[in-house]
């Protein structure tokens, strides 16, 4: 029986959450990447149960991946996004706070996507519609609501016009709202479960391998997704507010570009 395109992610994400719990508190290999980032051996393992999944159930799809780069069929119009281990310096100092992220885009619309908590043992997907979190073989729906008032920052992407940590104390922010940074895109995928206000981080995230799953849970579970001004999402200037209601979303939009 053809498997859809959204169990296949579930299932790619669950074979990766394996890989990173079998790591955890074990040896730690670190493999240098680009300035003083870098991978390790449970980054690589999740990576290459993902692909070994994706090949198996879509082996003439494209693949975006996080360690290994672009692989599969060139001219494919479905790419799929692999972030292994999004968290990996959390996980190096044995610290549960990662994700992993499967998405596949068709054309030019996220089709399928899950955002798995390895450690929680529970998945966000979205199959392109609705939103969704899986816990012991069972659904059910993401409510994104902004009572908690906890609005993530990913520190690590400057705005355009200031520093991310400048919004702690800005007008419209300081006093309404509570700044938390969990250095992972499983807190994107919180807003969309209604354990998040809101997530706000700069930087041109097209293509992006650890936001595209979560992007897309959040708009499918009906969240307001935009550009750091406001304007449509992945346009200048970029970066991104994701918020569970409109009012948040009105509200952090004019006190991050209060900070131009």
């Amino acid at each position: 029986m053809h498997q859809s395109d959204s169990e296949t992610a579930l299932r790619a994400t669950q074979v990766a959450s394996a890989a990173i719990r079998s790591a955890f508190h074990g040896p730690l290999t670190r493999y240098a990447k680009v300035g003083d980032d870098f991978a390790t051996q449970a980054d690589i393992a999740a990576e290459q149960a993902i692909l070994d999944v994706l090949a198996t159930a879509c082996p003439g799809d494209r693949y975006v991946a996080e360690e290994s780069g672009i692989t599969g069929a060139a001219d494919s119009p479905r790419t799929w996004f692999i972030d292994p281990l999004c968290g990996t310096r959390n996980f190096a100092v044995e610290t549960a706070l990662v994700a992993v992220n499967v998405a596949l885009r068709d054309g030019a619309m996220v089709t399928a996507a899950a955002t798995a908590d390895p450690f929680a043992d529970e998945i966000f997907w979205t199959d392109g519609r609705g939103a969704f979190r899986r816990v012991d073989g069972h659904d059910e729906p993401l409510r994104p609501h902004a009572a908690s008032r906890l609005v993530d920052i990913d520190l690590d992407n400057p705005f355009p016009w200031s520093t991310p940590a400048r919004l702690f104390d800005a007008a419209g922010f300081a006093g309404e709202f509570h700044p938390r940074v969990l250095s992972t895109s499983l807190a994107l995928a919180w807003v969309a479960a209604g354990r998040r206000a809101a997530y706000v981080t700069g930087g041109d995230l097209r293509d992006s391998v650890h936001f595209t799953s979560a992007i897309a849970l959040c708009q499918a579970a009906g969240c307001v997704v935009t550009g750091l001004a406001g304007q449509p999402l992945h346009t200048a200037p970029h970066g991104l507010i994701a918020a569970a209601d409109a009012d948040t979303h009105a509200r952090l939009v004019e006190a991050v570009t209060g900070l131009r």
